[in-house]
């Protein structure tokens, strides 16, 4: 079976990351297969805008130290043959996580945030000549698009993002091979 996963990160005040979720999923069914959540130590002590949000009544939470969490990530990544990274708006993500630079790197806003790949992008909306929404394409905007709930908040919990990003990619339908227009090189 082959196999993705959909990372996010949440940084402190310093711009460090003080939270790491991911969901690894088959790529046939896009359906979440497992998922992994770790608490920087000592970054996430520094603060940030969604600190509130670290816990959220996770049962799985690990607090590890960046090195250690990379390296427990990496090695669980590896037990599923993870050779693709999901990510929306990814360049954010990579930039940060240079450690998996060995990895193939997605970004699902790619395809969301345009006209010709997202059908519940509404005709009255702006867009660019490209086709990309020329505003309201955050992880919340999309999701309120897709799902059609206008009550929908992101958490800005990294593992909780990662699980709703993940149902984006289910939301707009696309095979997995159609992302490759989105790789992140």
């Amino acid at each position: 079976m082959d196999r993705f996963a959909v990372i996010d990160i949440e940084t402190n005040w310093n711009s460090e990351i003080m939270s790491i979720g991911v969901v690894v999923a088959n790529s046939e069914t896009k359906e979440q297969l497992d998922s992994i959540y770790y608490v920087i130590a000592p970054e996430y002590e520094v603060g940030g805008i969604f600190s509130w949000s670290l816990n959220l009544g996770e049962k799985n939470t690990c607090v590890a130290s960046k090195e250690e969490a990379l390296r427990k990530i990496k090695n669980w990544l590896n037990t599923y043959n993870v050779q693709k990274l999901f990510a929306y708006n990814a360049t954010f993500d990579k930039r940060n996580l240079p450690e998996y630079s060995d990895y193939e790197w997605y970004d699902i806003m790619r395809l969301a945030a345009y006209r010709q790949y997202n059908r519940a992008i509404p005709d009255s909306a702006e867009v660019c000549q490209t086709g990309r929404l020329k505003r309201g394409y955050s992880v919340e905007n999309i999701m309120r698009l897709l799902s059609k709930n206008n009550y929908y908040c992101e958490t800005h919990n990294a593992v909780l993002d990662a699980q709703d990003e993940l149902k984006i990619i289910q939301l707009l339908g696309h095979d997995i091979q159609e992302y490759n227009i989105a790789r992140i090189v």
